[in-house]
């Protein structure tokens, strides 16, 4: 009786501290890591604080979940934010197992269509589970924990102009509806821009932009200039895979990044481009790519960063 009671007691205690020990080795630690998730030949950006994770989109399939799997506690089911730059299927298509298998509390995207089925899926899932939708703006400010983002592009202003809504949409009393709004210009012109700080750590996050929305990119970056140490940022995600109608030379010049990630896989475009990995080097930033590395993962305390 006492050699069974001991045998059990002393099995309890090891089983108590292997679970102890796996806790302390992966729970998260203080530092801020932004991840450049390998998703081939798509975008899937993971930023991170402690318990905090914010998604910005999601690739063109379920890699994202393995990206997730590495960086997040297996425990840890829900998201904060996910951020949708446009409703391409290289930006949404992870997303939909995302939003199946995490609980997802707010959900920041702009409200055009696409025809896709793909995008169909998403919204019915987006739709079924009551996340809050955030639309975006020029100038709206979101926190979460201690990660602060800055929306630069699009303003209301420029997505009224250059869209309309549709018809089941113009007595829809939800500014914020997905879908709700169509148009004829392609929908890079639309990608979400932000900046992402923590700390003194500054990235600027384009998804696809274009040049031809780079001059109002340009203009929201410099009203809030005086936010960013240096008026430097420390990372750019290079737009549109390194393509050569993504980054222009304006832009560089005016964020002057440290840090150049382009999130690229094998392809048939030519991404990157050489001009573009050209510009990146004259400006002296370090070019990081997905395709080569893998995830691509920055680490801050709010002061320096390193790559690891």
């Amino acid at each position: 009786m006492n050699i069974k009671f001991w045998r059990f007691f002393f099995g309890f205690l090891v089983l108590s501290s292997a679970l102890v020990w796996l806790f302390v080795f992966l729970a998260p630690d203080d530092k801020f890591h932004l991840v450049a998730c390998s998703v081939g030949q798509g975008d899937a950006i993971l930023a991170y604080y402690k318990d905090n994770q914010v998604l910005i989109d999601g690739g063109p399939g379920n890699r994202v979940l393995d990206c997730l799997s590495r960086h997040m506690p297996f425990w840890d089911r829900k998201i904060e934010m996910v951020v949708l730059t446009h409703p391409e299927a290289d930006h949404f298509g992870g997303l939909i197992e995302v939003f199946k298998r995490y609980n997802v509390e707010a959900f920041l995207v702009s409200p055009l269509e696409s025809s896709s089925q793909g995008y169909q899926l998403l919204k019915e899932e987006v739709g079924s589970r009551g996340v809050r939708v955030i639309e975006p703006d020029r100038g709206k400010n979101i926190g979460v924990g201690l990660m602060h983002f800055v929306i630069l592009y699009p303003s209301h202003q420029f997505l009224a102009e250059n869209s309309s809504l549709d018809t089941t949409s113009r007595n829809n009393q939800n500014v914020s509806v997905l879908g709700a709004r169509t148009t004829n210009r392609g929908l890079n012109e639309f990608s979400i821009n932000l900046i992402l700080s923590f700390g003194e750590f500054d990235a600027l996050l384009t998804g696809d932009i274009v040049p031809s929305a780079s001059g109002e990119v340009e203009d929201a970056f410099k009203s809030v200039l005086m936010l960013i140490k240096d008026g430097r940022v420390e990372y750019l995600k290079v737009p549109h895979h390194g393509s050569k109608n993504g980054l222009t030379q304006d832009l560089l010049e005016l964020v002057r990044p440290k840090i150049a990630v382009i999130s690229v896989g094998k392809n048939s475009y030519g991404h990157p481009s050489p001009e573009i990995l050209k510009m990146l080097k004259d400006t002296g930033a370090s070019v990081f790519q997905t395709k080569e590395m893998g995830d691509v993962e920055v680490v801050s305390d709010g002061l320096g960063w390193r790559i690891r």
